[in-house]
């Protein structure tokens, strides 16, 4: 392959995998046998490596950050449950009052499965992760016992 057309693949990966395996991908390019299919492989795996960056070296440093671990399906999972309960009990407050009912109903029902549902999650959640970040989970859980809390708050008040 040519040497400029080489460069300027290898120019389309980000920056941080360039600083790690740049040179040497470059001259990889240039000693092999380069054709259209092996620049439409090359557009393609950095493509990828913009949308997900390879974890090793230095790419993965923030992978431990609060904003990686809250990414993670197993903590966010909660907090959307908890705020959807606490939506569903505003809702029925707005629609219905905040008058006790001898039927729970449906509202009660769905609220009591959000709750309880969340709990094996974060079970799972925090054993995955406290070993592995301990301070950035600790803040995770710290938000979702706050999303709980918001959504016990209205059924302990208002006697619901």
């Amino acid at each position: 392959m040519n040497r400029v057309v080489a460069h300027l693949l290898t120019r389309l990966y980000p920056r941080e995998w360039r600083e790690r395996y740049g040179v040497e991908f470059e001259a990889l390019l240039q000693d092999g046998h380069g054709g259209p299919l092996t620049s439409v492989n090359v557009l393609w795996s950095a493509l990828g490596e913009h949308i997900s960056p390879t974890q090793g070296g230095n790419m993965n440093r923030q992978i431990n950050s609060f904003g990686a671990i809250i990414k993670r399906p197993s903590a966010f999972l909660p907090l959307a449950m908890s705020l959807t309960a606490l939506a569903l009990v505003l809702v029925h407050i707005a629609v219905f009052g905040a008058a006790r009912e001898a039927d729970e109903g449906a509202t009660a029902h769905l609220w009591q499965l959000l709750m309880a549902g969340q709990m094996p999650v974060l079970a799972f959640f925090a054993v995955k992760w406290l070993p592995r970040a301990p301070r950035q989970t600790m803040y995770v859980l710290a938000l979702q016992t706050i999303a709980v809390l918001a959504s016990l708050a209205p059924v302990f008040f208002l006697k619901l």
